[in-house]
């Protein structure tokens, strides 16, 4: 059953940041963890492997809130080196799609409404907004000193593709990202690379010359900080072991998926979402489980053939209790859940209660 979401999709982002979170996150009862912390996730002990991937966690209310709540890995919504907007709303939609959505059945066109019901998938479209980095620098560390005994904040950040732009620029401009992440002490970090390339020729991740150029440089702001790869769903093996060679090689964990992109419509056939660029957005929610159970196995494959010591991070379609065993079963070294914790957001505690 859908519970009231600590992020409310019918108000805007703004809004959101001012006055949320929303539903159970809005509460300060705390979730009592037994126990020892065990389970070791990137050098750091955490009482349990699930959490919450970039993306609804926009600020420090909602860190502290997930920390009080049992989610005990959170990752702060991704950050950039200057401001930027969020993009119009609506910025969340329901897509009701039957079953899985698969490469073809993403070549074709979605409805999305507002009427969010189960089995629920949905549309998100931000444009990864930022504050600037004095602001979000101050706020991470705020967020990342709410982590509680066993819980652990990975903070996520990413280059911005600029008009005219060289490769060399966008590069530069990720490895300044990556520096002012490293200033805020955050424990862990994440570089976003499932978001557009320069010249908007795919995700950073399918272009693996620019990716391994990207963390080569990034490794050396950032001296021993564990680093997590966050990447898109890929077709093939072939670049995907690509990307496995430079985790292996610069990095210590890899997540996969973020989202799968579609085309998006409203009841009437015109596009849902307005202004430039959103006529194609990312879904998530069950939906897309598939995919990121498929990249888990496929990881945990290339890792074991190689012998590399990367972690492999499940996201995508983690709805219920039994999806976050599925995920472990499959070879995931720790699991996280957007969609649905936004809906649920004592997911966690539902996780640990039924052990």
């Amino acid at each position: 059953m859908l519970k009231t979401p600590f992020y409310d999709p019918t108000i805007s982002y703004e809004e959101n940041y001012e006055k949320g979170p929303f539903g159970s996150f809005a509460n300060s009862t705390v979730f009592a963890q037994k126990g020892t912390p065990s389970h070791n996730f990137l050098g750091h002990k955490v009482y349990f492997p699930f959490g919450i991937p970039a993306g609804p966690i926009i600020n420090s209310n909602f860190a502290k809130a997930a920390f009080n709540k049992g989610f005990d890995i959170i990752v702060y919504k991704t950050v950039r080196t200057d401001s930027f907007p969020c993009h119009p709303f609506p910025n969340v939609l329901a897509v009701h799609i039957n079953g899985d959505l698969t490469k073809d059945r993403a070549s074709k066109k979605l409805v999305a409404d507002s009427d969010y019901t189960e089995p629920l998938s949905i549309t998100n479209s931000f444009g990864v907004p930022s504050k600037d980095p004095a602001t979000w620098q101050e706020d991470a560390k705020k967020a990342i000193a709410s982590a509680r005994k066993g819980q652990v904040l990975v903070l996520s950040f990413m280059g911005t593709v600029k008009p005219n732009q060289t490769q060399e620029k966008f590069i530069e401009d990720y490895v300044l990202a990556a520096k002012l992440s490293y200033e805020t002490g955050a424990k862990i970090l994440e570089v976003n690379l499932s978001c557009p390339n320069i010249g908007n020729e795919g995700l950073v991740c399918y272009n693996v010359d620019v990716t391994r150029k990207v963390i080569a440089n990034i490794r050396k702001v950032i001296n021993n900080t564990p680093l997590v790869l966050k990447i898109g769903y890929f077709e093939d093996d072939t670049q995907l072991t690509k990307i496995a060679k430079i985790a292996n090689e610069y990095a210590d964990g890899i997540a996969a998926i973020n989202t799968i992109q579609a085309e998006i419509v409203d009841t009437k056939g015109n596009q849902a979402l307005p202004g430039k660029n959103r006529v194609r957005s990312g879904v998530c929610g069950t939906s897309i489980k598939w995919a990121g159970l498929t990249m888990v196995k496929r990881l945990k494959h290339i890792k074991e053939k190689n012998n590399y010591s990367f972690k492999i991070i499940g996201v995508g379609g983690v709805m219920k209790k039994e999806d976050y065993f599925e995920y472990m079963n499959e070879g995931a070294d720790a699991v996280m859940s957007a969609t649905g914790a936004m809906w649920d957001p004592l997911f966690a505690q539902e996780i640990k209660k039924s052990l």
